[in-house]
Parts: structure tokens; sequence; C-alpha cells
């Protein structure tokens, strides 16, 4: 009987996922791989700060990135997952699609809930229509006017930098209630500072953001941030799906996953990338991010196929070996670090890391395509 194997959600874990689960389950079984996503074209998420600046991104249909010809792909938006049935609502088809091993990938949006005014006033870079929508705003209005950048985290700092440089006319503003870049080493901090002072980026630390009105921001304690457009760049969320069926959730609503990847309260089902509550076996959290998803995404078709030959999946094993940050098309910060992702001394600065950036983000579609196949028989 024909194993059904039905992947969730396209983004950089679920077509890696896809890709390889099809092909060690081919090996090894009768199984197919249906992908369900609910656009036809991949998006390069961590390009999105280019696209609000105006720039051309590639073109990326899906069907180009599976390269596995067992692999069925259903363009549609899922619903409702229910994990006693074992299917996934399709809301345009109307149907419901059974699965024996669901593999939910269905990342991360903006987090515009948390405060209020955010989801009525602010614009973010998390999906390519948003960041299109902010280019377009950009366009219309870029010979001035004050654009303020919620978020000190990296997304944060690429959207600042990115459309700083963009838009010279505009006046761009971080506002972070932290440090701009808190797991950046001394000398990757000084060269941010340099550049934003370059750009013109002004950088408010330590200010925390009570309310996004139509005219900028309230801060803690009642002081208005003046500002035409603000970007939110303030943290992620995650879908409600996986809460809605049942399934045991961290706080954010992430699933729980044992270190296989797999759900601790549906076995049928394995969680990858945003979507996961990915920890160390010390129990760290892993940060949302590519470096994560993609290593999780292996580790979930290296588990699929090992049980359908019947044997025990090896563990998770992780480790982060850097962070690539953007600051326009010709400068950047490549900070290198520990395995617990702790930033070392070095940091590679500038034009080259602009560069080394740019190989890793072409490298990850080409990896998409050809993801590896690290031992496991």
């Amino acid at each position: 009987m024909t194993h059904h194997i039905v992947v969730i959600g396209a983004g950089y874990s679920g077509v890696i996922a896809a890709n390889l689960t099809a092909r060690l389950t081919a090996r090894l079984t009768d199984a197919r791989v249906t992908l369900v996503n609910e656009s036809d074209r991949f998006a390069e998420r961590v390009r999105l700060h280019q696209l609000a600046a105006g720039q051309v991104l590639r073109d990326l249909p899906l069907a180009d990135l599976l390269v596995e010809p067992r692999i069925e792909l259903v363009v549609d938006r899922v619903t409702a997952v229910d994990a006693v049935a074992g299917t996934v609502r399709l809301g345009r088809a109307g149907r419901d699609l059974g699965y024996d091993t669901l593999v939910y990938a269905l990342g991360s949006r903006a987090d515009l809930e948390s405060v209020p005014g955010a989801a009525e006033h602010a614009w973010t870079v998390a999906v390519p229509a948003d960041a299109a929508r902010l280019r377009d705003h950009l366009t219309a209005s870029a010979s001035g006017g004050v654009l303020a950048v919620v978020g000190g985290g990296l997304t944060g700092i690429e959207a600042a930098a990115e459309l700083a440089e963009a838009y010279p006319g505009l006046k761009v503003r971080l506002v972070t209630e932290g440090v701009p870049g808190p797991g950046l080493s001394e000398r990757a901090r000084r060269h941010l500072r340099a550049t934003f002072a370059r750009l013109g980026v002004e950088v408010r630390e330590g200010a925390r953001v009570a309310e996004v009105r139509a005219d900028g921001l309230v801060l803690d304690g009642g002081e208005h941030v003046g500002a035409g457009t603000v970007v939110w760049a303030a943290g992620f969320a995650v879908p409600g799906l996986a809460r809605e069926a049942g399934l045991a959730v961290d706080d954010h609503g992430r699933v729980i996953v044992d270190r296989t990847l797999r759900s601790v309260s549906h076995l049928d089902i394995l969680a990858v990338g945003d979507a996961a509550a990915l920890r160390t076996e010390d129990g760290k959290d892993l940060r949302m991010a590519c470096a994560t998803g993609i290593p999780s995404a292996q580790q979930a078709a290296r588990a699929i196929a090992a049980r359908l030959a019947g044997r025990e999946p090896r563990p998770l094993r992780f480790r982060y070996f850097n962070q690539c940050v953007s600051l326009g098309r010709d400068d950047g910060i490549v900070q290198f670090v520990r395995s617990d992702d702790t930033p070392r001394r070095a940091a590679l600065t500038g034009r080259a890391a602009a560069r080394y950036k740019e190989a890793i983000v072409r490298g990850t579609v080409y990896g998409m395509r050809h993801p590896s196949i690290p031992g496991y028989l």
C-alpha cells in the first residue's frame, strides 16, 4: 500500500523536505509525496527587503525547484489540519487531502498583533505582496518624510539599511527595544554603527513601542516618534493551524517536537522550520532562520525514510556557523559564531561580506534543488 507523505508550506524548509523525502523514500518503499502551497512561486524571503527597495527579484517557479518527478505540487491554501482523520483541508478546492505522514512547514509571518495599531498602520517585508506594496508606497513618497523601522534584529537592520540606500530622500529611523544586532560582536557593531552613520540612519535604542499610529510611534512613557511610514520588523508569529488541530504547541504556537522533529503529541506529524519549537540538547531555543530551518527539513526527511525502512532515526545534530547581514547592496557583515550562536570576535565586513552573503543566498536555492544526503543507512 502506498504511503502518502504530505508537506504543507513551500518555504526553504518545505521544498527541501519534499525533495529529500521523495529522493530517500524512492529507494526504500512505495511512497508518494505531495507538496501543498498557496502560491506556485517560491519566495526568497531573505531578499524581500531588496524587493521593498525597488529591486527586481528572480522568478522561481516551484515546479522548477521540485527536481524529484514523484512529487505532486498542489497550489492551494491549507485552512485546517484534522489530526484525528489524517487530512488537511484545501480551502480553494474545498476538499480534504489525506496523509499517512504530514510535514508541517507553514513557516511564520510578521507579528502585527502584539502591539496596538501595528496591524492597521505598519508595513512589513515578511511576504512578497507586502514588500511590493511597501515598494509602491515608498516610490510614491520618496521625495521626503520619515520612515521608522521597528526592530533591531537582522530583519530590521537589513530593512533600514536597504531602504535608506534606495530612497535617499527619506529620513530613516531604527527604533529598537534593545541594541541593534544583539548577537553581533563589538567589531561587527562598530561597523554597523559606521554604516548607519554613512547612510543617515538614526538609531533609537532602549525604546519600547507601545502603540503604532498613522503619524508614527508612541513609546512606553508616552513619547511620540513621528513617522509617515512605519515598517514592522519586531518579531514573527506562526499560523494557528497547529494549535487549532490539537497538536502540542509552545507559548508561541510552534509545534513541540522531539529530537527527530516528530510531534510529541501526534506521531504521524513532523514539524520543521519556523513552525517548529526547535531546541538544542540542553533546551536552548533555536532561532527562526534559514540556518535552522534547512537542517531541520533534512532531519525530518531522513527520519521519515528511516522509519519507513524499519529503523529508528538519528536525533538532530545541529550547530551554527555564521550570521549574514546585508547593509545595502555593497556592504554587509558576516558574523562568525560558536556552535550555540554566540558571536566570535571574528567578523567579515564591507563589500567582501556582501559578496559572501550573496553567494550563500544563491547557494541556498541550488541546495534546495539538490539537498544533501548524509549517510543514515
